[in-house]
């Protein structure tokens, strides 16, 4: 694989990481303090990514850096369209709001976990 398709690779699983986590490219620049068409550069393939700023991206869309560089599986499959419609409708909301409802859903997860450990116990 030529050094360009490595490049377009990765701005590619970067571009879609962004968008399954819910985040603009604004919200994104700002999480990693970056300007927004650094991001748009990144995510087109214009501009190399260093890899300290791989992890960084890795680590606020949540996903390995061996996914960020295309090697490892394809853990999202953006053509579900529950992913979509969720990553359209999570991209509309503030900052603020997305902070909130990341902190419902941990409350949620913590819920079901503790459900599971209750299952056949008694």
């Amino acid at each position: 694989m030529s050094e360009k398709d490595r490049q377009k690779r990765i701005a590619d699983r970067i571009k879609e990481a962004r968008q399954l986590s819910g985040l603009s490219q604004g919200q994104a620049a700002k999480m990693l303090e970056m300007h927004r068409p650094t991001i748009s550069e990144i995510e087109n393939g214009n501009r190399k990514v260093s890899a300290t700023e791989l992890a960084q991206f890795a680590e606020i869309y949540e996903v390995s850096i061996n996914y960020l560089m295309g090697e490892g599986p394809d853990q999202m499959n953006p053509s579900d369209p529950k992913l979509q419609l969720a990553a359209r409708e999570l991209s509309k909301l503030s900052p603020d709001a997305l902070n909130s409802l990341m902190r419902a859903l941990a409350v949620i997860q913590g819920d079901d976990k503790d459900d599971d450990s209750d299952d056949g116990k008694a």
